[in-house]
Parts: structure tokens; sequence; C-alpha cells
């Protein structure tokens, strides 16, 4: 159970002093970790023995066991603010380092091959997964026809997959935070006779077993949101490779695109 569901679920039973060491906790919950329990007693205005009471109370055997909690919940991909947030450079360096790992995978020449020679393309996505997701399909639909996104609003993804056929590709894009049904979708997508590529993070390794690849696309910062300039750059990338690899026909597409666009006066 949560900290903050802990004092809820407690609040009624604490003393005076523990409910105003239990507010201070609430007050500062973006930025807990950064503290000592001595000095979170100092911010309240109680003794270091009250908040060492408050904390067995709420179920903690103490302050180090509340601060795992808070730093597993980050880890596992809510919002929370880092300890020391680092600098504009040091920020810059680690996604630059973050890009480049995501860039030099052996698997991306394999997924271009498999991509550019699709008959279908199928672009899954929720969440924080659907803006790369839709990129992702945006790109590639320049270059190579039949890519669809999936699932549409309002619609559900089983129909999506009833007609996939050996050849076509489904590409989910599974970030962490994904939605509970995501690990049956894998599965189902892998029964098809499509292959599967899944584009996500290291905590996805778990429904990677059900694709035929895995790119695995860093997106922790010391920030507290994820960043997805990894993911978009992934994505950049194999959009051109798949540009490159077919080549003629994929050029005179974009030229007919573009050629559409004019006649319908839709871009600047």
């Amino acid at each position: 159970m949560r900290l903050e569901e802990r004092i809820t679920l407690h609040h009624a039973g604490l003393s005076p002093q523990e409910r105003r060491a239990a507010e201070t906790l609430i007050e500062h919950l973006d930025d807990l970790t950064a503290y000592r329990a001595a000095e979170l007693a100092a911010l309240a205005g109680v003794s270091k023995a009250t908040m060492s009471r408050l904390f067995r109370r709420l179920g903690f055997a103490d302050f180090d066991e509340v601060r795992a909690q808070l730093r597993a919940r980050r880890h596992a991909g809510e919002p929370r603010r880092a300890e020391v947030p680092p600098s504009l450079a040091a920020f810059a360096a680690q996604q630059a380092e973050s890009i480049h790992r995501a860039l030099q995978q052996p698997a991306l020449t394999d997924v271009v091959d498999l991509v550019a020679a699709a008959g279908r393309v199928t672009v899954v996505g929720w969440r924080n997964s659907h803006p790369v997701a839709l990129h992702l399909r945006q790109q590639l639909a320049h270059a190579r026809p039949d890519v669809r996104l999936a699932p549409l609003p309002g619609q559900v993804v089983g129909e999506e997959l009833a007609d996939l056929a050996a050849g076509d590709v489904v590409l989910v894009v599974g970030f962490r935070r994904r939605p509970a049904g995501f690990g049956a979708f894998m599965a189902e997508a892998a029964a098809t006779p499509a292959g599967v590529v899944l584009l996500a993070d290291a905590t996805a390794r778990d429904h990677a077993r059900h694709a035929r690849h895995w790119l695995n696309c860093p997106i922790s910062t010391g920030l507290a949101f994820d960043s997805y300039a990894p993911a978009m750059s992934l994505v950049s990338v194999l959009a051109d490779r798949v540009l490159s690899r077919i080549g003629g026909p994929a050029r005179g597409r974009i030229s007919g695109i573009s050629r559409a666009y004019h006649r319908l006066a839709e871009v600047e």
C-alpha cells in the first residue's frame, strides 16, 4: 500500500503530533527521498522519536523502507522529483548517450528489412507510447503503403489482429506504465502469422519474448518525467532506413503525396 494510502487509512488513530508529521510527509511527497528522517522531523516540528513511531504505525520498518517504496514507484514510471536534479548539461549528455544506445542496436537492420518487405504494417501504442506510435505510423506511411495505426479512437485491437497474414508486421510501442492488458495483446499478436517487433524500454523485457525483434530504447532521466527523445530519434532513423531500402518506389510515393498536398492546399 502506498505511503499516502496508509496515512489516510490510519489518520483517525494518529496522535496530534503524528498527524503533523504525516501532513509534512504528504506536503513533501515529491521530494521526500531527498530528506533524512531527522530533517523531516524538524520540518514537522516533532521529535525524531515521533517520526519513527509514525513510520512504524504506518507499517514501515523505518524511513529507509519509505524511501525504497518511493524510488520503486519512480522506477515504474511514476513522475517523481529526483533527489538531486541533474544540471542541464548533464541531462543533455545523458540524452545523447541514450540516443546513441538506441541507434546502435544490431536488431535495427533486421527490423528495417522486415518493415520494408512487409505486406501490411500495423503500429500499436497506448498511453505515453501512443504519440510515438502515431509519429512512427506517419513517417512510415510516406515511405510505403498500407501502414495502419491501432487501436483507432473508440476501438479495440481484436479485429486488427484477425486478418494478419504471413509477411505482415506488427510494430508495438510499449514504454513503461503500459495498460494492464499489454502482455495478453503481445501473446495474441505473437500467435498470428505476422512478425512482431517491440519498441520499448528495459521494463518490457518480459514482454520481449513474444517479439521477433526487440528495439530496447532507454527513456529514464534524472528528472521527474521520462524523455522520449531517444524513441523519436529511433523512429526517425527507422523510417529513414526503410525509405532508403525501398528506394525508387518510396521516392515516387513521397512525390505523389507532396503533389496531393499542393492540390489540396493542405500544408504551407
